[in-house]
């Protein structure tokens, strides 16, 4: 069980930062994250408090910089005087570890099975997800890029990161990501869907940009 006031600190002070970012990494985002996190915990017997608030706090850094965000978000969460209420030195210590050590490109496996839980909470390896969030990634980014080009990185992208070779590594067996990734890869491979499916995304996320 999480403490109610951490939860009421969390989404007073901290879960309303994610508002800012881009679109794919939202409340929304932080929201999923925050509930795999916890289940996660739960089916592996580790503190569910600790999950939350390093799930709550994992992409806080991207205030500063999406290349330093990692690190970024494990200082504002050691930095938070607040978080000294529930937790220990060692404890805060661990949790921002775990921060630092989600990010999918690190070649390092996380240091704590906090770690591992929450770099694989964030993964949300998720077709449909996946290719929006690209596709929000790239017209809030990369906004001078045309149709094709955005084509291009997205295919690039997800060569880089999901397909076989790729830099994504998971660390929890207990977790259907394995599974949903070879969905992906089979995706990746068949050009003509994975073209459909750009088409549709990009044409309902243009619509959406441009309503602001």
């Amino acid at each position: 069980m999480v403490n109610k006031e951490i939860i009421t600190y969390v989404e007073r002070e901290i879960l309303p930062r994610y508002d800012g970012f881009d679109a794919a990494h939202r409340r929304n985002h932080a929201d999923v994250v925050i509930e795999r996190s916890l289940a996660l915990a739960r089916r592996l017997g580790v503190r569910e408090d600790m999950a939350y608030v390093i799930a709550a706090y994992h992409d806080t850094g991207l205030a500063v910089g999406r290349d330093v965000h990692h690190t970024e978000s494990k200082r504002i969460l050691l930095e938070d005087s607040e978080l000294k209420r529930w937790f220990t030195a060692e404890e805060l210590a661990v949790m921002g570890d775990a921060v630092e050590d989600h990010r999918a490109s690190s070649k390092q496996p996380p240091r704590t099975l906090y770690g591992c839980i929450v770099a694989e909470a964030d993964r949300l390896i998720d077709v449909h997800s996946i290719l929006r969030r690209t596709v929000q990634f790239t017209l809030s980014h990369h906004p001078h890029l045309d149709k094709e080009e955005g084509y291009e990185r997205m295919l690039q992208h997800l060569k880089e990161k999901y397909d076989y070779g790729g830099y994504l590594k998971l660390w929890i067996a207990e977790s259907d990501n394995a599974r949903r990734l070879e969905e992906l890869r089979k995706v990746i491979a068949d050009k003509t869907q994975l073209r459909a499916l750009y088409e549709q995304i990009y044409s309902e996320e243009s619509v959406r940009n441009s309503r602001g």
